[in-house]
């Protein structure tokens, strides 16, 4: 079995307020918008985040982000109005910073990632 696409499902209560916060993480509005309680962002060539309505399930989400340069990243996102979370060293030189969206998804910015440790 091969797969073409990964889409990582983050569930929240308010699609107008979820849209705004996470255009503020990804830096840009989003890239699709196929129903009225779901936006998606494409967030690698191969890798989307969709933000869907999901009442039962909104704040019980877990995203983790790989990014290049962990404090240039943070920096970039006060500057769009959010707040991350502390910078925590995990293992292996690789170091976390854990934020929460309005509905309390915790959204982890990953520095250090690799594929092979």
């Amino acid at each position: 079995m091969t797969f073409e696409h990964v889409l990582a499902v983050v569930p929240v209560s308010d699609i107008d307020r979820a849209s705004s916060w996470y255009s503020s993480l990804f830096g840009r509005p989003a890239d699709n918008n196929p129903m009225p309680v779901l936006l998606e962002w494409q967030v690698t060539d191969h890798g989307w985040v969709q933000v869907t309505v999901d009442d039962e399930r909104a704040g019980s989400g877990m995203l983790n982000l790989a990014v290049d340069d962990l404090e240039r990243q943070l920096a970039e996102l006060v500057t769009r109005g959010v707040v991350p979370g502390e910078v925590v060293e995990a293992n292996k030189h690789v170091r976390l910073s854990t934020m929460k969206d309005p509905d309390g998804n915790a959204i982890t910015l990953i520095g250090g990632f690799r594929v092979n440790y």
